[in-house]
């Protein structure tokens, strides 16, 4: 199988799909999927840019509602999570995952999705500690402060992904695990963004619960984005135990390294995206105590066996099939609303649970009683360097905020 991962698409995804079309043309290959490592901006409407946190200057519609709309059909199968400039309102609609556009599946603020025998999984947003151990609060519209913290990752989420036991062939977040740089030339790094030094050297940059994600599931593959540079690395867990292959990615502006190209092995295609029944019975188990406000969740209370849950997808999930529910158009003038695809797979893992998830702000669930290692960029297969050629004066604009806007995350996007 052969993937394509791309850093930040920020809304650019006719360029990354002209991009990707014209690699197969030019190398004669097949790219099978391709995967976003957030800032997607899956904007439809001028609702969804409201719940766009990002500088005036950056809200823009760019290119994801023709293929919302159906004027434009992704041409290949793409899977995303979410960043810190996202269509927020639009994303809580599919808190659980689900089809964004026809071809288009974002993977919920947390999980995990097969393709064909590759199991992918995810955690949405970016980490901040104050609204780390805090419920899912914030309800669209947003205010200036919840606009800020709607992508702000959530233990509730991370200690979902923290179940599970299956191997993980590729896992994807928005930021960086912290401690990354140690695996990596982080001297290297500095020389290109100098005011990372700091962080690097106070081990502050990154996300906490992402390294916590990285040593529990040890995938293979973990992709990043955030940061706006490319940086690879190779963490070793243990003196005897499996290797992670780790690769940052840029955003998509010409001439930045935005996109790469991995194979990996897999069964022989066509291939489809499936459910996953070991993450349907982590759903299933713990959306019972999903916290819809700033208390946090009673993680420790959910004491029901994995395997009852386990046991029940396995013998309900073939009445449903294994693929997810299609696709429905849900954009209004509002700019909120359920998500029937939502509704359905909580009707599926069980007709009693409150599907009121995405509901107006009156709503609420009813719970139940029940060694370091210093690598070169040429770890990772690719057929080249992918770049926009060089013909777009927005790179150099972009080049001159970039600083600002990195060095500036934890006030204007945390």
């Amino acid at each position: 199988m052969r993937i394509a991962v791309e850093g930040c698409m920020h809304g650019e995804l006719d360029v990354v799909y002209g991009t990707l079309q014209d690699l197969e043309r030019r190398e004669n290959v097949k790219i099978d999927l391709l995967i976003c490592c957030g800032d997607f901006q899956s904007v439809r409407n001028e609702e969804d840019l409201k719940s766009l946190n990002c500088p005036p200057n950056y809200r823009k519609m760019n290119s994801f509602h023709k293929y919302y709309s159906g004027d434009l059909i992704a041409p290949f199968p793409t899977i995303f999570i979410g960043g810190n400039h996202e269509a927020s309102n639009y994303l809580w609609e599919l808190y659980y995952g689900g089809w964004a556009a026809p071809n288009i599946y974002f993977l919920g603020f947390a999980g995990i999705i097969k393709f064909g025998n590759i199991r992918i999984g995810g955690l949405s947003g970016i980490y901040k500690a104050t609204h780390y151990s805090m419920g899912h609060f914030e309800r669209p519209p947003y205010n200036a402060s919840d606009i800020r913290s709607v992508y702000h990752v959530r233990e509730y989420d991370v200690h979902k992904l923290m179940q599970i036991e299956e191997p993980i062939d590729i896992f994807i977040s928005h930021d960086w695990p912290l401690g990354i740089t140690d695996f990596g030339n982080w001297q290297k790094l500095i020389k290109q963004k100098s005011y990372f030094e700091k962080e690097i050297r106070e081990r502050t940059l990154g996300s906490r619960p992402a390294a916590q994600l990285l040593d529990k599931l040890k995938p293979p593959y973990w992709f990043s984005a955030h940061l706006h540079c490319k940086f690879p690395a190779i963490i070793q867990h243990g003196d005897n135990g499996p290797s992670t292959k780790f690769l940052a990615l840029d955003k998509c502006l010409p001439n930045r390294q935005f996109l790469q190209i991995i194979e990996i092995g897999s069964d022989v295609g066509p291939f489809e995206l499936q459910y996953d029944e070991e993450w349907l019975a982590i759903t299933r188990k713990f959306h019972c105590i999903i916290p819809l406000t700033r208390r946090p969740a009673q993680l420790r209370a959910q004491l029901t066996d994995i395997q009852e849950n386990r046991q029940w997808v396995k013998n309900n999930i073939t009445s449903k099939g294994t693929q997810p529910f299609d696709f429905a158009r849900t954009s209004t003038s509002s700019g909120h609303c359920r998500n029937p695809q939502t509704e359905l797979l909580l009707e599926f893992l069980d007709g009693s649970m409150n599907t009121g998830l995405m509901g107006d702000d009156s709503s609420s669930l009813k719970h139940k009683d029940k060694a370091k290692q210093v690598v070169d960029d040429s770890y990772i297969y690719k057929t080249e360097e992918i770049f926009l050629p060089d013909d777009d004066d927005e790179s150099s604009d972009d080049e001159k905020n970039e600083s600002e806007e990195i060095a500036g995350r934890d006030k204007a996007n945390n």
